[in-house]
């Protein structure tokens, strides 16, 4: 299956991608519906930094280099998609300033906090082994996402997407067999100090 990117500086081009059980590349029409809602709220724009999970081939997250983000990191597990993400980002001469490949399980890379919280978090989880939900608390819990961040998901159309403390779902739509989540992080605004009452 040929994967191309959609949009900006590398539309066109293509994303080197591997095969085999867990493995799903974003759909060409499935991203270029999630960016467009990622944009039309306002939830994506050039200079963002973007945290992509469960990156594979990294189809997501190339996305959103060539759409402007200042910088993504990838999160993958399969050395066999690592070395399939890092031959894209050569023929693309996506500069090394702009990303960073996290080689490993995404569970024990969200244990410790970032130095800088994250804009956007993508996030698409292999159908049907339940990761959703841990991956949301981990990056709520250690504060990987930014206090006007978002998460995107991808996820199989059955599951049931609802909002989460600090969390408010702003988007839930499926495509075919799959389902977009959407969550903007909840303002956290200071609780206001009553006024002294008159006697």
């Amino acid at each position: 299956m040929s994967v191309r990117i959609a949009a900006g500086r590398y539309k066109g081009q293509v994303v080197t991608t591997v095969s085999g059980p867990g493995y799903r590349p974003a759909m060409d029409k499935v991203r270029q519906a999630l960016f467009s809602m990622l944009e039309s709220r306002g939830a994506f724009g050039e200079e963002m930094r973007v945290l992509d999970l469960f990156a594979g081939s990294g189809s997501l997250g190339l996305e959103a280099l060539s759409r402007g983000a200042s910088e993504v990191w990838f999160v993958e597990h399969s050395q066999k998609a690592v070395r399939a993400l890092r031959e894209t980002l050569a023929r693309l001469q996506v500069p090394k300033r702009q990303f960073r490949i996290v080689a490993g399980k995404v569970a024990p890379a969200l244990r410790r906090p970032p130095d800088t919280p994250f804009d956007l978090v993508l996030v698409d989880p292999p159908y049907g082994h339940g990761l959703l939900m841990p991956v949301l608390e981990g990056l709520l819990d250690r504060a990987w996402l930014s206090g006007s961040g978002c998460i995107a998901a991808e996820v199989e159309a059955e599951l049931t997407l609802d909002d989460l403390p600090g969390l408010t779902l702003e988007v839930n739509r499926t495509y075919g067999q799959t389902r977009i989540g959407v969550w903007k992080a909840q303002s956290r605004r200071p609780q206001s100090i009553p006024e002294p009452s008159t006697p």
